[in-house]
């Protein structure tokens, strides 16, 4: 069983255990968080949303929060001596699918 949610502005494809990766939630380590946007759920009876599958939750536990790895965003216009260089690291938060409530 499979359920489609929409978390962070983003669509993930989630199933009972799964570990993934999502943009931060404000929810300390070791809470239980709700996701009651279920816009599909799959396996042996499907069922689809418009937009969300009514009464429909995806239960996960907050494993980690943390930061990605650096990336660096260098502007650059040639011949006007125009150069900026910035940082930044992305916060996410790691979450574990526990129960798929269809």
């Amino acid at each position: 069983m499979y359920a489609i949610i929409e978390t962070g502005g983003k669509q993930v494809k989630v199933e009972e255990g799964q570990a993934i990766y999502i943009e931060k939630l404000d929810a300390a380590e070791g809470d239980s968080v709700t996701f009651d946007q279920v816009l599909f759920v799959g396996g042996d009876n499907v069922k689809v949303g418009s937009p969300t599958v009514e009464g429909a939750t995806v239960t996960a536990k907050v494993e980690k929060q943390g930061r990605q790895k650096k990336i660096t965003v260098f502007k650059f216009k040639a011949k006007k001596n125009y150069r900026r260089k910035q940082g930044h690291r992305q916060p996410y938060t790691k979450v574990v699918i526990e129960k798929i409530n269809a």
